[in-house]
């Protein structure tokens, strides 16, 4: 299997010629899209992953140069797309990969159709007027409880980062997801991912894009969401019903929809 493909445990289904790339976003892998993928895999070639450190990728290609900021991780995303030969991707990033994904469509525009963001956050730090929802000394906090007991952490933050408290399966899901994650590995996502700053790139995208924010959600706050649909040039937004911060697992439906219908207005009609 090829080095790239194998990396990041590619994975390819559907059966269109349009194809829609899904990213996962921190502490997960790419089986968070299962409730998504199935509603779009009879009109478009689907193509799943997981970044170095997650799911069934090859922990051996981890490096923390490589991986010390958001852009090694977007480098990860066009060489995936180099090597399966794609153009004209819908992409689809959960959270960080949003912001991934934005620095991906930023350095090679025409690889991209278009860019759908589910529960971004161009900046996780409350700053001046900017509401990002953390004081940086709390997320300072946070990861000296993450470094001294990261199975602790997890199991807290878990419930924390999903919402839908009326629902523990959900949490359990994710908190199973952050334990199997390697520590080392998730630590280091971790700083990258909560003191990533991508603000100032918002206005050098060029292609069509989707903010998908969900109406209460700890980790990316309406704010968020409003912020990035200002500065960000072809954006549009909307808000879900839909409670958490992940909502292809706590409202896999009404996220499809949202997904489907920014596509349709864009040309690719889904079958009926």
């Amino acid at each position: 299997m090829n080095d790239i493909l194998s990396r990041n445990n590619v994975k390819v289904s559907g059966s269109g010629n349009q194809t829609l790339l899904f990213a996962h976003g921190f502490g997960c892998d790419q089986n968070v899209w299962r409730h998504i993928t199935p509603a779009f895999s009879r009109d478009f070639k689907i193509v799943t992953f997981d970044y170095v450190g997650a799911g069934g990728s090859d922990l051996s290609a981890y490096s923390s140069e490589r991986y010390g900021t958001l852009h090694g991780y977007a480098t990860d995303i066009l060489e995936i797309c180099e090597e399966l030969q794609l153009s004209d991707v819908i992409f689809v990033g959960h959270s960080v990969s949003s912001m991934i994904g934005l620095k991906a469509a930023i350095r090679q525009p025409d690889l991209f159709k278009q860019l759908i963001f589910v529960a971004p956050s161009a900046s996780y730090i409350n700053d001046g007027n900017y509401i990002g929802g953390f004081e940086k000394d709390d997320l300072l906090a946070l990861f000296d409880v993450m470094d001294n007991n990261y199975l602790g952490w997890s199991s807290n933050m878990g419930p924390l980062v999903m919402g839908n408290a009326d629902r523990p399966e959900l949490a359990e899901e994710l908190t199973k997801s952050f334990c199997t994650t390697n520590p080392k590995i998730a630590k280091e996502f971790a700083r990258v991912t909560f003191f990533s700053d991508s603000r100032a790139e918002l206005k050098a995208l060029t292609i069509p894009s989707l903010t998908i924010q969900c109406s209460n959600d700890l980790l990316a706050p309406l704010e968020v969401g409003r912020y990035i649909n200002n500065n960000t040039p072809l954006n549009a937004m909307t808000v879900l019903n839909a409670t958490g911060h992940c909502p292809h697992l706590s409202a896999p439906v009404e996220t499809t929809r949202a997904i489907a219908q920014f596509i349709e207005v864009h040309n690719y009609q889904l079958a009926s």
